[in-house]
């Protein structure tokens, strides 16, 4: 393994060494340390961590959640939401839900439906994918704005091609358009 540098006129400058601290600039402001609480740790100037943000930063604002199932497509629609920055996604073919439950009592269901609801609260907005049925008890029980892309009346039985533009376009839509 070779060390990686870069030679600017009289200075040697070390890339390991750059990417280190941006690691650990990241690490710190991502457990919640204000960008002044970094700088003084790292013995940093707080402009530089907000210039540092603005360079790599995607985008701002609504933090998004996607669930859905059952659908025929979930490696594309996972595509969608790769490409859109999208914070959480799980989507499932009808297969896949039936894995998901099978073999669980009724009380490791209801602690795994807990930890999804308590996962869905983390979000500024949540895109549910399925049932008139389902998109409805997510709008009920999720305690933030629920984006529901209806795919069928319940009960669906098997999976359900959606169009990726149609989840994309519901993502820039949470987002203002941009």
């Amino acid at each position: 393994m070779f060390m990686r540098i870069v030679r600017i006129g009289d200075k040697v400058i070390s890339r390991d060494k750059i990417d280190r601290m941006v690691d650990e600039i990241l690490r710190l402001r991502s457990q919640g340390y204000s960008q002044q609480e970094t700088a003084n740790i790292l013995g940093l100037e707080r402009t530089f961590i907000s210039r540092l943000e603005g360079i790599g930063e995607i985008r701002k604002g609504t933090k998004i959640a996607v669930f859905g199932f059952p659908l025929k497509n979930t490696e594309e629609l996972m595509k969608v939401c790769q490409e859109e920055g999208v914070d959480f996604t799980l989507l499932m073919t009808d297969k896949e839900r039936w894995e998901f439950i099978e073999g669980k009592s009724a009380a490791e269901l209801v602690n795994l439906l807990m930890e999804l609801i308590a996962a869905a609260q983390q979000f500024d907005t949540v895109i549910m994918i399925g049932s008139d049925m389902r998109v409805k008890v997510a709008q009920a029980i999720v305690d933030r704005e629920v984006i529901g892309i209806t795919i069928g009346q319940t009960p669906i039985e098997e999976d359900v091609y959606l169009d990726p533009e149609i989840l994309r376009e519901a993502i820039k839509s949470v987002r203002g358009g941009k």
